[in-house]
Order: C-alpha cells, then sequence, then structure tokens
C-alpha cells in the first residue's frame, strides 16, 4: 500500500510540474514579425477599433487629453482591482522602447518585455485573433502619441492572484486563437466577427465569466453582471437584443436606441470609437451579431 501511495505522490509531482512548465510565458518569436511593416494610417483605425485609449487614458480625460496614454483608471473584477498602466510614450514610465515583438507579445500573449505573465485584464484573450499586421500597423501609430513621464500604479490584487505565475495556468484553460462564432461567414459577417471578437472584445464585457474568469462561450454575448456592482451588462445576441441592423448601425455611429434612449457608461466610449470608423465596419458588426446564437 506504501509503495502505491508512492507513486501516486510521485505521479502527482511530475503531473504538477509538467503543468507548471507549461503555463511558463510564452512569447512570440523574431520570426512572428519578421518582414513587417507598419502603416500609421491604417494603424489609428486599429487604435480606435481596439479601444486602447478608452482604458488607458488618464480617468476623465477628454478631447486630445485622451491620446494621452497615461493610465490610472481602476477597473474593478471579483479578483481585486486593476489599474490601467501607462502606455505611452515614455521610455521608461510607458511603452516608447518597446519593439514590434514587444507589443505583439503583450497583445496576442500576455508576455511582457520582461518575460512575466500579464493579467488578462489586458484582453489578450481577445486580442490573440489580431492579425498581425494590424499589429504593426498599430505600433506604428502608437508611436505618434505623446509620452507622459507618470509611473504606472500597482493593481490592488490580494493573495493568491496576486501570484502572476498562476496566470499561466489560466492562459492554458481560457488563451485560445479560435473563434468563438465558429464556421464559415459572408465576408461582411467574417470582418465584423474579426472587429467583435479581436479589436473591440466585445465579449470581455457581454460574455458571463466562470468561478476562474474565463468567459463562458457557452453564452457568448449574452450579457453578464457588471463588475462595478452596479446593474448588469446586456445580453446583445439577437433574441434578447432585437434590433435591426440599421438599428445596430445607428446606435453604434451616434449612441441612441431604437427607443431613443442615449448611450452611457463605459460603452460610450466603445460608441465613439466605432464612429470613427468606416460606416461598413459597423455594418459589418451588425452582420455579425445578428449571426450570434440566442441567448436566453
Amino acid at each position: 500500500m506504501m509503495r502505491v501511495l508512492r507513486w501516486l505522490v510521485l505521479l502527482a509531482v511530475i503531473g504538477a510540474g509538467g503543468v507548471w512548465v507549461l503555463s511558463w510565458p510564452k512569447p512570440l518569436s523574431d520570426a512572428d514579425v519578421a518582414g513587417l511593416t507598419g502603416d500609421a494610417t491604417r494603424g489609428e483605425a486599429v487604435f480606435w477599433a481596439a479601444g486602447c485609449a478608452s482604458c488607458h487614458m488618464a480617468p476623465e480625460a477628454k478631447a486630445e487629453a485622451q491620446l494621452v496614454l497615461v493610465g490610472g483608471q481602476r477597473f474593478p473584477s471579483d479578483f481585486g482591482t486593476f489599474i490601467a498602466p501607462n502606455i505611452s510614450q515614455d521610455p521608461q514610465a510607458g511603452i516608447g522602447g518597446w519593439s514590434l515583438l514587444d507589443l505583439a507579445s503583450a497583445l496576442k500573449r500576455g508576455v511582457s518585455p520582461e518575460g512575466t505573465h500579464y493579467y488578462p485584464a489586458l484582453p489578450y484573450a481577445s486580442y490573440a485573433r489580431m492579425q498581425m499586421q494590424d499589429v504593426a500597423d498599430l505600433h506604428v501609430f502608437l508611436q505618434t502619441l505623446p509620452a507622459d513621464p507618470t509611473p504606472s500604479q500597482p493593481h490592488e490584487i490580494g493573495f493568491p492572484f496576486s501570484i502572476r505565475d498562476s496566470v499561466g495556468v489560466w492562459k492554458l484553460l481560457f488563451l485560445s486563437e479560435d473563434w468563438d462564432l465558429p464556421g464559415n461567414l459572408t465576408p461582411t459577417a467574417d470582418r465584423g466577427r474579426y472587429i467583435a471578437e479581436a479589436l473591440a472584445h466585445c465579449g470581455e464585457c457581454h460574455t458571463p465569466r466562470n468561478m476562474l474568469g474565463g468567459m463562458d462561450t457557452a453564452r457568448w454575448l449574452g450579457g453578464a453582471p457588471n463588475p462595478s456592482g452596479e446593474g448588469r451588462i446586456p445580453n446583445i445576441t439577437p433574441g434578447k437584443l432585437g434590433w435591426t441592423d440599421a438599428d445596430i448601425v445607428q446606435y453604434l455611429t451616434t449612441g441612441f436606441t431604437p427607443d431613443f434612449d442615449s448611450v452611457g457608461g463605459h460603452m460610450a466610449h466603445v460608441v465613439e470609437n466605432m464612429a470613427r470608423l468606416p460606416e461598413t465596419d459597423r455594418q459589418a458588426v451588425a452582420e455579425y451579431l445578428l449571426a450570434v446564437p440566442s441567448v436566453e
């Protein structure tokens, strides 16, 4: 009996060690970005679609101040409060010294230039689907924005969530480049899927999460509790939303619903971002949303 127990303990240790090795940070390689040249004009569209300023501008920033990506906004969650870091072009306080490879590894793998895990408050579970050319374009556009030396504030997270190495196990469970709405779509809906699932990361807010903080993709876009504790983030699947494609395009352009209500909260920033994109992109998002299975 003792011999069997020893073997079980040994196998458990080996298994735990294997999981730990598999959960090590996995940045991209030079080959992944080889030959890529970015374009700032295209990168600006990626910047707005991805909502970079919405999270990384200073709290309550307006107009051109939104382009100073000093960070400081607070995002509560069940695991603690995450505080958006400085991603301005300051080489010390921000990301001014980052290469394209550094940015790509952060967005698509959640790995810092120092080789540590980022918390998934950075929505790399969605950005993992970004096309590498879009990352290259974004990198060039970010270099045109102002620098600010304000230091980033530390996240307010208690034990055991403060152990960053545990994020690697989270990634094993939830980090994937697969689409949440799989299958072949029309070219327009396919573009909408890319914007909604990868760039605009709609599922990060509108999809409920399991006890480990992973998105419950079986209820994709089916609504979720507001992390702030105030109300719920709505179900935006077709059966619940009940909007036409024209209604969705109008909302993403003006912020007004078919009932003449107006957008509020963080969604106001999303609408501002979407309104900066070509109308064809908003139409693509609308066609995609109407193709998503309804969640009751």
